[in-house]
């Protein structure tokens, strides 16, 4: 039997003697054998923890569970597993338990943004779906450790019903991000009718998947399960890859079937201290990412969830990194560096800034190289005054089906039809003052 690697061939046979390639590169098969214990991953990877860590990461399993597919924890190097990227990921580390002061059990506040069963609404046209719990491996780094695991939330028909309620009866929403755990974690009759149900929905314009199978259980990515996806277009699918060490043969091959099959593919890759805060190693990763047409979406600072601190960085490295890309590389390979907003503000970008300063009629600008240049602007504009009455608009847009707008945020003091000319803070001493003398 020859499966794909020595270190894979020998997984396989300790787990069943008799296993086969066509097992190994079954979904289901990987799943049912997904490694949960300390002492299994010590047989498989032939390995022997040290007495006292290997009572350390027990500790941590007991608030934080491991489960592994027996596929990505082939990809660990035994020579070397405490520093390899993919243990670090995969094996729970007593640094988890170290809960520091400002993490969050939900840093996000998706609870809190919750409408109705499974969704989260934050952004006016778009909403999560949470459609799953579970994960065919659990990542160290999970913003949502609070929920991934659950056993006791395996959702049905009936529990998806009043999250598609809600987008029915919502006609604003125009994009369904579907996500967990995982969504491929549902069988493909569920997936069908979940998609179904969602392009039946005539303000539905765009569904997306966030799923990290392609890198953590590529096989799941079936014949079956495409064709299902084919039929839903327009349809967006983003991964996760953390590490260029991810992208195997089977990963690509799974990325291949994706694309061939029209699905646009994203990555969102999170800034991890100790698996890939290094320029080098980021560049090299987006570049197997775009030779497997998955363009680069976000490059995340890790979240303020509990027990990720030893995985957090500076935001000055995540900077680093995107300083090291712009200009060295293809434009469209450069992620966006975000900071998801703790509270549920959102992903905000975190860029460097290329504007040193601003004149009456000149911006100065620099450049990668560090070159200082200037950039005129026009002596005459001819303002284009917006009052949102787009019928008799000089542009020649005109939109037969235009919604009604309403700005929000910086958007909303830039308007020209909003009378708007400040964003205070509710709750400042001054307005108290001001409330407190019309009391008087």
């Amino acid at each position: 039997m020859k499966i794909y690697s020595e270190q894979q061939q020998e997984i396989a046979e300790k787990i069943s003697p008799t296993a086969t390639k066509s097992n190994w590169t079954d979904w289901k098969w990987q799943l049912r054998h997904s490694i949960s214990d300390l002492a299994t991953v010590e047989k498989l990877l032939d390995i022997e923890f040290d007495p006292e860590k290997r009572k350390q990461y027990a500790k941590t399993m007991e608030i934080f569970p491991m489960s592994v597919t027996p596929y990505y924890l082939s990809l660990i190097d035994t020579e070397d597993y405490e520093n390899d990227p993919v243990f670090k990921q995969a094996i729970p580390l007593p640094d988890e338990l170290d809960i520091a002061v400002h993490d969050m059990k939900d840093p996000l506040s998706e609870d809190e943004d919750s409408p109705a069963p499974g969704i989260t609404h934050r952004y006016p046209d778009r909403v999560l779906f949470h459609v799953s719990n579970t994960c065919s491996m659990y990542c160290r780094h999970c913003t949502r450790k609070r929920k991934v695991g659950d056993s006791d939330f395996v959702p049905c028909r009936d529990d998806l019903q009043a999250g598609l309620d809600y987008i029915r009866n919502t006609p604003q929403v125009r994009d369904v991000l579907l996500s967990g755990g995982d969504p491929f974690m549902l069988p493909d009759h569920q997936i069908d009718w979940l998609l179904g149900q969602l392009r039946s929905i005539e303000h539905v314009e765009v569904i997306r998947i966030g799923s990290r199978m392609p890198v953590v259980l590529p096989y799941r990515i079936t014949d079956n399960l495409v064709s299902i996806l084919k039929k839903h277009h327009p349809l967006w699918l983003n991964t996760h890859f953390n590490h260029p060490r991810e992208l195997t043969q089977s990963s690509r091959k799974a990325l291949a079937k994706l694309a061939d099959a029209g699905i646009p593919l994203g990555n969102q890759t999170v800034l991890l201290a100790g698996v890939n805060d290094c320029p080098r190693l980021m560049k090299t990763l987006i570049h197997k990412l775009v030779q497997n047409r998955v363009r680069p979406y976000y490059l995340y600072q890790c979240d303020l969830s509990e027990g990720l601190t030893h995985f957090r960085t500076p935001v000055g490295k995540g900077i680093e990194i995107i300083e090291s890309l712009i200009g060295h590389t293809s434009g469209f390979a450069v992620p966006t560096y975000v900071i998801d907003a703790p509270g549920g503000g959102g992903k905000i970008p975190v860029m460097p800034n290329y504007i040193v300063s601003w004149g009456t009629n000149k911006v100065i600008l620099r450049n990668y190289e560090g070159v200082i240049t200037t950039y005129t602007e026009p002596d005459c504009y001819q303002v284009t005054y917006c009052d949102r009455d787009c019928d008799n608009c000089n542009l020649t847009l005109k939109l037969s089906d235009a919604e009604e707008y309403r700005a929000i945020g910086i958007e909303k003091l830039l308007s020209d039809w909003d009378e708007t000319c400040s964003l205070t803070p509710q709750d400042t001493e001054r307005l108290e003052r001001r409330d407190d003398n019309g009391d008087d």
